[in-house]
């Protein structure tokens, strides 16, 4: 019979033992290994049978082990120990604190509210499906052991992303299991008399859509998730966060509007029932959560219904909104990005489901497609969010410019090169990813305390230390990785035939899969196409033997979700898995379904090396590379993401590719012959350099050329691929300019929110935008008009310029100059700032003069252009207008911004 109401009924802990349940309450425990060890103490049988999971161990473990421990004085001492050592991590000063308290600190902001679609902070809360969501519990995790001041913002999904499994014949299978919010690591929000926190957004046709308020406490930092399974709502907005990415557009719509405006208002309900800090700056991983802006614009717009204070206009709030927020892209491919039909998105916006103050045609135009080859009748979610922000990123150095390219349509008349979209590259949090061996490993031969500075802080003097470990430690210790990850491939195997259909005296061969003393290569990923998951399988009989090469035999574990709506990534993983099902070959190549972080925490530190072979530049990062490397295995990857930058021939292996050989398209006409000659390049790199080095053994058994690899890896790459560099680089290049931006836009001196800064700053905007149609470069000319002239040689130049009013101090008229190619484009360019002289008529024309130095040899040539110029302004480039002669193309004007 089924149940007519399910409720969860929770264990009271006897008074010695009330830490437990606040040590399960902080996922500290997911990147503690003390923490983890005094669980399994509890009861090793429930721990395992309880998937490692805290919670459910003291739901499920019986009661009179719980009385037998809580008279237990040497488990005492160790619950003691661990509660003192989560206090201490919580409340004492760390690298964030240390800088506030320099003689002359930075402008550090109070908070940070950090908003993304998914978090991947342990494999027991599931509220992720792939890169994105590790990167942004990595990103928690990092900003907690660094003091960082974030709170995390993002939807519980009440079936998280789907569990995979596998048909007979390799299909993939998906089960979507339904997560009790009150058997997870969470607890509810509630107002001061005890009721449950809620936010409400107002929906078309007079609806409306609630969602209550779970936090999860990520050491240090607060995650706060909105959950609209709740009997307020009527059917279908219940089903809002059902699952991740689910449901078509509209359903999108709705979880990316109650994770953006919804988010804004848990925030606040957070900060007020807390009493933490007011966020200075909001930052968006990823376009879907892009609304935040539209919310806060709202709230600066409407900020007068209280009869205190004045509500601004639209466009000062815009600026106010835009100085501290920032928006970071993971897209290198325009097919990444969310779009919807703009009537979709007007209908969403407007009569009784309109924000106070915010009219849907200023929503529209935030997201509209107003560039050239842009479709007007879509609402891209990547526009808002940059149009939005005043500051963004790429998460590679790559990606930096691949992101520049991609969206230079937003600021029309500007080289690639200029848009301003920088770039941190991504870095993954070393507690979370280096197997405790290896931890041990470094205490023994390091210290425990440097190891740990080590994996929190990216200083590479720390890494140096590694240098004294003697080449059989390291060899061992691999080689004990390598051995867990077998005993775990197997254990995963014979679940999944069972799953398949096979009986237990059918799986017999299962426990003589892999070995642990063959070189092991290891690839995982989400299977979209331009991931590749099956170029290893080009040539399967060139594959075939080098599994089964009778002195350097190699053995693959492979795994991978397909998102349940990708048929294509479903045959491939199909192909994978009946190509693996061989027996030929199934004991050296493995496909091992449902990958998972717990999955990932024996498959990473388990391999040698770690395979990427992207369509090259579709990669914007790539970190499972990055937890490979920590753990002392090396990459075997196409230069794309972070291999491009940090790859130096002594860490691992590129492999050559094709660029140039059809387009990106991984479906194109020219796929095929692309992905052989790649797929060759593979091939030639694992038999003849590769799987030669591993093999090539000393007179002590040893390979030392191998060892000397990972070592260098290890001592190179660990302190730049690491959360806690990453998040560092957000504080110092990011997160403080925007809260810095945003106080000067806010604040009138005194420290009043007067916002004098962004009503100066809209209505200049307001002015150049109305002038600029009549800014223009009239003439220019220089002492020497010969067609060449000698290196070192300065010319002076003189410009005649039309300002329609505007006044010289509102522009920077400037001589670029530089190399020039076949088609006179300008390349390697320098600009160089010239100076007003004086009007040179009455129709508002002004002469500019200053000199131009010839510097280079070869063919050169130069042009001057107009920028708008202010004091607030982020970027030269950030309303995207520009004046050039009209002989180089005319002026151009840029798009909201």
């Amino acid at each position: 019979m089924k149940a007519i109401r399910r409720f969860t009924v929770r264990t009271v802990l006897p008074e010695p033992l009330r830490a437990l349940g606040e040590l399960a309450l902080n996922l500290r425990w997911s990147w503690h290994p003390d923490t983890r060890e005094l669980f399994r103490e509890v009861d090793p049988e429930t721990w395992e049978a309880a998937g490692r999971d805290p919670v459910r161990l003291l739901g499920q473990v019986a009661p009179q082990r719980l009385t037998a421990l809580a008279a237990d004085r040497r488990f005492l001492r160790r619950l003691g120990d661990a509660a003192d050592d989560l206090n201490d991590y919580l409340s004492g000063p760390r690298w964030y604190q240390n800088q506030l308290a320099l003689p002359d600190p930075p402008g550090l902001p109070a908070a940070i509210a950090y908003f993304s679609p998914e978090f991947g902070i342990t494999a027991t809360l599931p509220q992720y499906s792939g890169g994105l969501g590790i990167l942004a519990g990595d990103h928690l995790k990092a900003a907690s052991d660094l003091g960082v001041p974030i709170i995390g913002v993002g939807l519980l999904y009440r079936h998280g992303y789907f569990r995979q499994s596998l048909s007979k014949d390799g299909w993939q299978q998906e089960r979507y299991p339904l997560l009790d919010p009150n058997e997870l690591a969470v607890s509810q929000l509630r107002e001061a008399d005890g009721s449950p926190s809620t936010v409400t957004l107002a929906l078309p046709g007079g609806r409306q859509l609630h969602a209550r308020i779970w936090k999860a406490q990520v050491g240090r930092v607060p995650l706060l998730m909105l959950d609209s399974d709740i009997e307020e709502n009527a059917a279908s907005e219940r089903d809002v966060t059902d699952r991740l990415y689910g449901g078509g557009s509209e359903h999108r719509l709705l979880q990316e509007m109650l994770l953006g405006i919804g988010g804004v208002r848990a925030v606040r309900a957070f900060c007020r029932l807390s009493g933490h800090a007011e966020p200075e700056v909001f930052h968006t991983n990823e376009g879907h959560a892009g609304f935040l802006g539209v919310e806060r614009i709202r709230e600066l717009v409407a900020s007068g219904a209280d009869g205190k204070t004045e509500g601004l206009d639209f466009d000062t709030a815009l600026e106010a909104v835009r100085a501290g927020t920032l928006f970071t892209t993971h897209t290198p491919v325009p097919a990444g990005i969310d779009r919807f039909d703009r009537q979709l998105v007007q209908r969403h916006f407007s009569g009784d489901a309109q924000l106070d103050g915010v009219p849907a045609e200023r929503v529209l135009a935030l997201g509209a497609e107003a560039w050239p080859g842009g479709d007007p009748g879509l609402f891209n979610m990547a526009a808002m969010g940059l149009r939005l922000a005043q500051r963004a990123n790429g998460v590679s150095t790559l990606h930096g410019r691949v992101s520049r390219e991609m969206f230079n349509g937003l600021w029309p008349g500007f080289d690639a090169d200029e848009v301003p979209i920088t770039s941190v590259t991504n870095g993954v949090h070393a507690p979370t990813w280096i197997d405790p061996e290896v931890v041990r490993l470094g205490s023994k031969e390091i210290g425990a305390e440097r190891t740990e500075e080590a994996m929190m802080v990216g200083e590479s003097r720390r890494w140096h230390g590694i240098e004294q470990i003697p080449d059989r430690e390291i060899w061992e210790l691999r080689r004990r990785l390598r051995e867990q990850l077998v005993d775990e491939a197997r254990r995963r195997v014979h679940a999944s035939w069972r799953q398949r259909g096979a009986s237990e005296a059918e799986l017999g061969w299962v426990a003589g899969i892999l070995d642990p003393d063959v070189l092991t290569i290891g690839f995982a990923r989400r299977v979209p196409s331009y991931k590749r998951l099956t170029l290893m399988l080009r040539d399967p009989e060139r594959l075939r033997a080098l599994l089964l090469h009778p002195t350097r035999p190699i053995q693959i574990v492979v795994a991978g979700k397909a998102h349940p709506a990708d048929d294509g990534g479903k045959r491939l993983i199909q192909k994978m898995v009946q190509f693996a099902d061989d027996p030929a070959v199934r004991h050296r190549i493995v496909f091992l379904p449902d990958y998972d972080m717990d999955m990932a925490s024996a498959l990473y530190p388990g391999c040698d090396v770690w395979l990427n072979n992207p369509l090259r530049p579709l990669e914007a990062c790539g970190t499972s590379g990055m937890k490979s490397a920590l753990n002392g295995g090396l990459n075997l990857s196409v230069l794309d993401g972070w291999w491009d930058e940090w790859y130096d021939g002594s860490n691992g292996w590129a492999i050559p590719t094709a660029e140039g050989i059809g387009s990106m398209d991984p479906d194109g006409p020219e796929a095929d012959r692309r992905d052989d000659i790649e797929a060759a390049g593979l091939y030639d790199l694992i038999e003849h350099q590769v799987a030669q080095r591993y093999y090539d053994r000393g007179s002590d058994g040893l390979p030392s050329r191998w060892i000397e690899m990972v070592r260098h890896t290890l001592i190179t790459l660990g302190p730049k691929v690491l959360a806690g560099r990453m998040v560092r680089e957000y504080v110092e290049r990011l997160y403080t300019p925007a809260a810095e931006a945003r106080r000067i836009l806010a604040e009138d001196g005194t420290g009043l929110e007067s916002f004098a800064g962004a009503r100066e700053l809209a209505a200049w905007k307001a002015r150049v935008r109305a002038a600029w149609p009549g800014v223009g470069v009239d003439h220019g000319e220089t002492a020497d008009s010969a067609d060449s002239a000698e290196l070192g040689t300065t010319l002076a130049l003189r410009v005649h310029v039309a300002l329609d009013g505007l006044d010289p101090s509102d522009v920077d008229v400037q001589v670029v100059s530089g190399r020039v190619d076949d088609a006179d484009r300008i390349t390697d360019a320098t600009a160089v700032s010239l100076k007003a002289a004086d009007r040179a008529d009455l129709d508002g024309r002004w002469r500019y003069e200053g000199p131009l130095e010839l510097g280079r040899t070869g063919p050169f040539g130069y042009t001057v252009r107009i920028l708008p110029a202010h004091r607030l302004l982020a970027s030269s480039a950030e309303l995207g207008l520009i004046a050039v002669p009209a002989e180089t193309g005319g002026m151009d004007s840029g798009l909201l911004r």
